[in-house]
Formats: C-alpha cells, sequence, structure tokens
C-alpha cells in the first residue's frame, strides 16, 4: 500500500524501529535519536507524490544523513590536521589556527540555523562539489530550487559570518 506524504502515519509506525537500528549501528542512543529526527524532517520536508515503501524510504534516508555527517566530520578533522601541521612546521600561525576553528564553528552554527533543504545543497555543492543538476536531481528539485536554496544559504552566512559590519 503507498503511504502519500499527506498522511506521515506510515513514517511514524516506523519510527522507534529506526532509533532501535541506528542506536546498535552508532553505539549511541541520543545519536540515534537525533539522527531519526533528522529523517522525519528530511522526509516531511521534501514531499513527494507516493512513497511505496515507507519503511526503506526512511531507512535510506537515515542512512543518507548518517554518510553525510561522517564525511564532513573527516572534511573537518583532515582540515584540523592541515591547519596543525602548517603551524608545526612554521608555516602557520597559532592564532590564525584558532580564528579558522572559531570561524568553522560559526560556519556549522549558521548553517543549523537553515531549513535542511539549505543545508544539504550547500553541503554537496561547496564541499562535496556536486553541480547545480546533480543536487537536484538527488533531491527531486528543479535546478532553479536548487539555485534559490543556495542563494539564500550564502546571504545567511554573510549576514552571519560578517563581523566587520557589526
Amino acid at each position: 500500500m503507498a503511504s502519500t506524504m499527506s498522511g506521515h502515519k506510515g513514517f511514524l509506525d516506523h519510527y522507534h524501529e529506526l532509533i532501535g537500528t541506528w542506536t546498535r549501528k552508532l553505539r549511541n542512543r541520543p545519536q540515534a535519536e537525533d539522527l531519526a529526527h533528522d529523517a522525519f524532517v528530511r522526509v516531511l520536508e521534501n514531499p513527494r507524490e507516493v512513497i511505496e515503501q515507507p519503511r526503506a524510504y526512511l531507512h535510506q534516508t537515515a542512512r543518507n544523513i548518517a554518510v553525510d555527517g561522517y564525511r564532513r566530520e573527516d572534511r573537518r578533522q583532515a582540515l584540523e590536521e592541515e591547519m596543525f601541521d602548517e603551524g608545526a612546521a612554521g608555516n602557520g600561525d597559532p592564532e590564525a589556527y584558532v580564528h579558522a576553528l572559531e570561524l568553522a564553528d560559526s560556519v556549522e552554527r549558521a548553517l543549523a540555523e537553515l531549513p535542511v533543504n539549505c543545508r544539504q545543497v550547500f553541503v554537496w555543492q561547496k564541499l562535496e562539489g556536486l553541480t547545480q543538476a546533480e543536487i537536484a536531481e538527488r533531491m527531486g528539485l528543479s535546478k532553479n530550487m536548487v539555485e534559490k536554496y543556495m542563494i539564500r544559504t550564502l546571504r545567511h552566512l554573510r549576514e552571519h559570518l560578517d563581523v566587520s559590519t557589526r
């Protein structure tokens, strides 16, 4: 039986199962709960006409979010290591290193204030190098909508990170 997004019950039936699955995989219930929440938000913010298998769709969405999270963490660690290595080699400045970490935290906080779609478009385009067409296909959106999300995200970041005008 198909589940439309107007009838969210098909997804809600799998909430506890999703938390249980990800608690076992992550060995961390609070992280699993966060992941389940993010998966539900993403599913509900990206309505499709008909979802034939809500359970599979929800689990795949959670898996995608988890993979994206691991990729972001890997990139952040690589950046920190690269900056530390430059500082240790005398090429960098410890103050610049601390400033870069603070900036990364500020960007993360500013992105967290945005809707999931804006964050996803930003991560896929700026951090993973996907084209707007590739993102549009992945998200089931028009290329124009992807561009609007990116513009909104960049404006938001500019407003929240431009301390020189405050």
